[in-house]
């Protein structure tokens, strides 16, 4: 591990990176994987600031333990981006020490956007939209300007947002019902599907959304843990610590949240990975293997099989092919009016030559999984 570490000192290492980082900007590969970080964490960032923040869900993720501090501290929006920001920076370092360049480089760039995407969600459309409606009452409005605290007729506070104008808690609206406004489960529910996304879309691309995930891809290279089980492990003791500020149920809520959440993330990486298992018995093998491998640019393995009745020996191609990919098979053979016997079924985990290619001035590019 030292020597690791004395690497990052050496000014080989960073000219390596550099020019390493320089090459990888002409590829398609690198502005697509900046793209999906980029959108994951949009879509991260939104679960945060309308779901989370609102309802003072405390779920096992550096953002609720963020928001624990900031609860305690009586910070703002801006308070908890900042403090995102500079926990974030500190589990960085567990990144490339153990677990991998490449995963670290990744995860900076997700952890440096993920608290200023907060303040741009808050300044774009503040999640009071949903939840308030601005209303013309200036005797009220001065009260609450000269830091007074009035409460309306449902004892709910008025506030003033960013324009200076007062706004009333709508207690009727569908959308303000699940936004901290009494259906914490609405909360929860939509909090766990945007996260879990977000998380899975990093994972899959060897990022992650930083903090707690980072203590989770290292418990996942290290042990045979599944990516959600380790998720909910390390979110477990923070999910605890939200005693400060919120009652049992709240804290039970959020443990069970933190489960659902490791099962979710589980549920999209298998999606994500998933592959149809072909197998195909017919007269024109030839033909369609022909069409696997120059075509879709894949490999397949071709069987003697005899049948159980008829004791007649064929041949049997069985092929790993994406979703995509195993319609156009379809579509090719009922094109060409290929009559065969055909089974397809779902593997959710490759490992080993699985291929992924791309043709560039007419090459074949592929490297493994």
């Amino acid at each position: 591990m030292f020597e690791h570490l004395y690497k990052y000192g050496t000014r080989a290492f960073w000219i390596e990176e550099m020019n390493a980082l320089w090459r990888a900007m002409h590829t398609q590969k690198f502005w697509r994987e900046i793209m999906l970080m980029t959108l994951g964490i949009l879509c991260g960032s939104a679960a945060v600031y309308y779901f989370l923040a609102p309802s003072h869900l405390i779920m096992g993720s550096l953002a609720g333990l963020c928001l624990v501090i900031n609860t305690v501290i009586g910070g703002t929006a801006d308070t908890l981006s900042y403090l995102m920001i500079v926990l974030n920076a500190l589990l960085l370092l567990m990144a490339f020490v153990l677990v991998e360049d490449d995963f670290g480089i990744k995860t900076a760039f997700t952890s440096l956007i993920f608290g200023p995407f907060i303040q741009f969600w808050d300044r774009v459309y503040p999640y009071t939209n949903f939840t308030h409606r601005v209303i013309d009452n200036p005797d009220i409005l001065a009260q609450v300007q000269s830091g007074g605290t009035v409460l309306d007729p449902n004892g709910n506070p008025y506030i003033v947002n960013r324009a200076g104008e007062l706004m009333e808690q709508v207690r009727d609206s569908v959308m303000s019902a699940g936004l901290g406004m009494g259906d914490v489960w609405f909360d929860l529910m939509c909090f766990v599907f945007l996260l879990s996304a977000c998380q899975a879309f990093e994972f899959y691309i060897n990022a992650s959304t930083g903090g707690l995930d980072i203590l989770a891809k290292i418990i996942n290279k290290y042990t045979s843990m599944d990516i959600g089980t380790s998720v909910f492990i390390t979110g477990l003791i923070i999910c605890l610590s939200a005693f400060y500020i919120n009652d049992f149920r709240m804290v039970m809520i959020g443990i069970m949240g933190t489960w659902i959440n490791g099962l979710v993330v589980d549920y999209f990486m298998a999606t994500f990975n998933r592959r149809k298992r072909v197998c195909i018995i017919s007269d024109e093998h030839e033909q369609i293997r022909r069409y696997i491998v120059y075509t879709l640019l894949r490999g397949c393995s071709l069987y003697e099989v005899k049948g159980g009745y008829s004791g007649e020996k064929r041949v049997e191609i069985q092929a790993l092919l994406s979703q995509s990919e195993f319609a156009k098979l379809m579509n090719y053979m009922r094109e060409q009016d290929i009559h065969a016997f055909t089974t397809a079924g779902n593997c959710s985990e490759v490992y080993g030559l699985w291929m992924r290619h791309k043709r560039s001035n007419g090459k074949l590019e592929a490297y493994t999984e």
